[in-house]
């Protein structure tokens, strides 16, 4: 079977499950990691013809991607902020919208060096280990309630030699050392069991829920808990960055106020989304 030939037929079975979009960048990773052809070998190479091998690869993983099961589960990573990251189904698949916390925070440090930092819920890493890579000689510690995520994490922050201290911690008992950091950034789990019904079949069956999902009686349970934490954690005039739920960025805020932030804003992502709150601990 040639290259234009398996194309194809990959591409014909992944538009029956999703969109044209989706089904064409779907097409060109899976070419790109099995045949390690870019787009322009493509071009040049599409009379060639494949090897069994890969041929039964490439319909083998087009059957996973049309079950749902996420294609960065399947090739083991993703790209975020500029770096390759290992991902796992102990892990969140890092979005690109939450690139803007790293941005966010390396805008606001205005250079900066030697800052104590920490993420709360880091799951592969991503966030801890792009802002130590970003800022000037921080001091990065991330934290998480997953013994299996911080391995994913550990491994990511070797390959890109990455200094940043992990420890399996649980954000709802942990205890800080007080007016010890500059910032204090997560991701926590935000999304309200009820709208389950309006998730991706891809993300409810395949990525962990305990990193998705909070009950609906109690929405900002993990940033209440966030907000203690850093309210004590931080020194004054330090900075907070939650990625939030859309739904509830003026009550993120309000939280926050309560206790002890100021400068509260919530701020919208490229598709116009209330996507972060950041703030400042009060002098």
């Amino acid at each position: 079977m040639t290259t234009d030939q398996i194309i194809s037929e990959i591409k014909a079975r992944l538009a029956a499950c999703y969109d044209q979009r989706e089904a064409s960048a779907m097409v060109r990773i899976v070419v790109e990691e099995v045949l390690n052809y870019s787009p322009v070998d493509v071009l040049l190479r599409g009379n060639v013809e494949q090897d069994e091998v890969f041929v039964e690869r490439m319909r083998s993983i087009t059957e996973r991607l049309c079950a749902g099961e996420p294609i960065q589960y399947i090739f083991g990573h993703t790209t975020f902020h500029g770096h390759e990251f290992k991902v796992t189904p102990a892990t969140l698949i890092p979005r690109p919208e939450t690139e803007l916390l790293v941005d966010m925070i390396v805008d606001d440090a205005h250079g900066a060096a030697d800052l104590r930092v920490l993420d709360i819920g880091t799951g592969s890493g991503c966030i801890a280990i792009s802002l130590a890579l970003a800022l000037h000689w921080p001091e990065v510690e991330a934290i998480d309630i997953s013994g299996e995520a911080l391995q994913v994490a550990k491994e990511n922050a070797q390959a890109l030699q990455a200094k940043v201290t992990l420890t399996q911690a649980d954000i709802l008992t942990a205890q800080p050392e007080p007016q010890s950091l500059d910032v204090v950034v997560s991701n926590p789990p935000y999304i309200c069991d009820s709208e389950r019904a309006e998730m991706e079949r891809n993300v409810l069956e395949h990525e962990p829920h305990s990193a998705l999902f909070v009950p609906d009686a109690d929405p900002l349970l993990f940033y209440r808990a966030i907000a203690i934490y850093a309210a004590e954690a931080l020194k004054p005039g330090g900075r907070i960055y939650l990625e939030i739920n859309r739904r509830y960025g003026e009550e993120t805020c309000r939280l926050l106020e309560e206790h002890g932030f100021c400068q509260t804003q919530v701020v919208n992502d490229q598709f116009g989304n209330a996507r972060i709150v950041k703030a400042i601990k009060k002098m």
